[in-house]
């Protein structure tokens, strides 16, 4: 067994996917909300957030539900 056999795969990808979920839907609702009103860094860190969250759900679910669990 790997040293990575107390990990549970199907949970880290589904909390890994729906926590990237949550920063995409933070990062689009402030930026909408907020597009007048707030400063030009804020807005790029929400930006941000939409980008890491866009990036979570392509690679979490490949990486802890199809990659990992097949090189342990």
């Amino acid at each position: 067994m790997g040293h990575t056999g107390n990990l549970d795969y199907p949970d880290l990808a589904k909390y890994g996917t729906l926590a990237s979920l949550a920063l995409l839907l933070v990062g689009a609702a402030g930026t909408t909300l907020g597009a007048g009103r707030l400063p030009g860094w804020e807005l790029t860190l929400l930006l941000d957030l939409e980008i890491l969250g866009v990036l979570g759900i392509v690679v979490c679910p490949f990486l802890f539900g199809v990659a990992l669990p097949l090189l342990e």
